[in-house]
């Protein structure tokens, strides 16, 4: 990859910065280089659990302070910015989802409500019961709009591969009959806000992710530059076999780092 033409960086960040609570090798040294350098870089997840200033904490605990949190987009807040441009102030919604996205849809406006809501809001709820998915099912039956933060299937931990968000989306589509209005990547909303941040053109622009589905296909459809890191979910052999090929695949950060420099 020529690094020459770029201006800016996008990161996802499980699977990119960290495992779970662990640090991935050239965390650390990667914000040491943009800053160096006076790049910008946003810090783009579908992981919709946490709220930005969440992601603030935990930077500033792994050895990277001062991200603001305006420099952090979720799969939450990219929802969030739909909802409050597509909803009246004070609508009704259910979310299926993790305290983060139940937060910040209360401070965008709305109500939560668990028996007439406008809309169902899903994101990944680590304390998911069977009661949860039939009330949000019947809730889409009954009309309510479905929208999904995101569709990761999984998501990295130091154990494996956990069920993510959209394994609670499928079941929630298998359930209701329902398809739902996605949010997340590689949907171009996130990538969209992403640029619109940085404010860089999508050409000079470095998209780095661990997801040839989401990370790596939504922004080279929009024009980015793509590495893809081995340390999350997606492997080499799946990309010789993918549509879209990243325009570089490293080992992990360090390795990225490595050929930068």
């Amino acid at each position: 990859m020529n690094f020459s033409d770029i201006k800016a960086v996008v990161s996802d960040m499980d699977g990119v910065l960290w495992r779970g609570d662990e640090p991935l090798p050239g965390m650390v040294t990667l914000f040491q280089m943009l800053r160096a350098r006076n790049m910008p870089f946003v810090l783009a997840t579908n992981n919709s659990m946490k709220a930005p200033s969440d992601y603030v904490a935990k930077l500033a605990k792994m050895g990277v302070p001062d991200v603001r949190a305006e420099q952090i987009v979720t799969s939450s807040t990219t929802t969030v910015s739909y909802m409050k441009a597509n909803y009246p102030a004070g609508s009704p919604v259910h979310v299926l989802g993790g305290d983060g996205l139940r937060r910040l849809l209360i401070e965008g406006g709305f109500k939560l409500d668990d028996t007439a809501p406008k809309a169902v809001v899903v994101g990944l709820d680590t304390n998911l019961t069977y009661d949860k998915l039939k009330r949000a099912s019947f809730l889409i039956q009954a009309g309510a709009n479905f929208i999904a933060t995101n569709q990761d299937d999984s998501i990295p931990t130091p154990e494996g591969l956990a069920p993510g968000a959209g394994s609670i989306v499928a079941a929630l589509k298998a359930a209701s009959g329902k398809q739902p209005l996605v949010m997340g990547k590689p949907d171009a909303p996130m990538f969209e806000a992403a640029l619109r941040l940085v404010g860089t053109a999508a050409s000079q622009t470095l998209m780095i992710g661990d997801r040839l589905n989401t990370d790596i296909t939504g922004a080279a459809l929009l024009g980015f530059k793509t590495a893809l890191v081995l340390t999350g979910v997606s492997t080499r052999a799946d990309a010789e076999v993918n549509d879209i090929k990243p325009d570089a695949i490293y080992a992990d950060l360090a390795t990225l780092l490595q050929a930068w420099e």
